[in-house]
């Protein structure tokens, strides 16, 4: 498999486009915004695109999908269906950032811890990780020890908790036994910023590396 990496919206989230290097089938992760950007890059790299794939339903990740989906009929998978209230606001929150009219959506599957998602001849796996949102999930390839990981994880520190329904403890648990366990040698795309690893996060991360949560215990010892 391969990826490309394209920052959409004033939020600079990352969209990525990941291609079946078999079949030149693709799908679009988290397509926010700047749509003609992602269809250019899916046009120069000679992919036809098969599905949408949606880690949560924050604006900057999911704004662009109805639209996306009107233009070219690709199915929308993702992401869990705690997250339809988000969704279902986009609307609003698309005026209350100054943004084109946005509109909410169906996804036309809701995914679910153990779940698999599929496109040309790859094949990822979903693990629900709540915390960022309640509904918020994250698609693992173990053929390419990779994870899109939306903003659960980021390089040197993790997704905001104050939203709405977000829990802080929740998303400490979703990284140390979700992520965590998939191996150190595992690369990850965040939402925001550069990619790192699991295993330089367990080394170095401030809020939920392996010295922060040691010094978390002892406190309470």
């Amino acid at each position: 498999m391969k990826v490309g990496i394209i920052p959409v919206t004033p939020f600079q989230q990352n969209c990525s486009l990941l291609v079946c290097e078999e079949t030149r089938r693709a799908a679009v992760v988290d397509p926010g915004g700047e749509l003609e950007r992602i269809l250019e890059l899916a046009k120069r790299a000679d992919v036809e695109l098969e599905k949408i794939f949606l880690t949560h339903g924050h604006i900057d990740h999911c704004g662009g999908t109805a639209e996306l989906r009107r233009m070219t009929g690709l199915p929308v998978e993702g992401p869990h269906k705690d997250d339809a209230f988000w969704i279902d606001q986009l609307p609003a929150q698309g005026q209350r950032f100054g943004m084109p009219a946005l509109e909410a959506f169906t996804p036309d599957r809701w995914l679910a811890k153990g779940d698999t998602v599929r496109f040309g001849k790859v094949a990822l796996e979903v693990r629900h990780c709540p915390g960022h949102t309640p509904g918020h999930v994250i698609f693992f390839s173990p053929a390419d020890r990779l994870a899109i990981v939306g903003d659960v994880l980021f390089a040197g520190s993790i997704g905001r908790t104050d939203f709405p329904r977000g829990d802080l403890d929740t998303l400490l648990r979703s990284i140390r036994e979700n992520l965590f366990p998939l191996g150190d040698d595992v690369s990850f795309i965040p939402g925001h910023g550069p990619m790192s690893t699991f295993g330089e996060e367990r080394a170095s991360n401030p809020f939920v590396g392996d010295q922060a949560v040691g010094a978390a215990r002892q406190r309470y010892l």
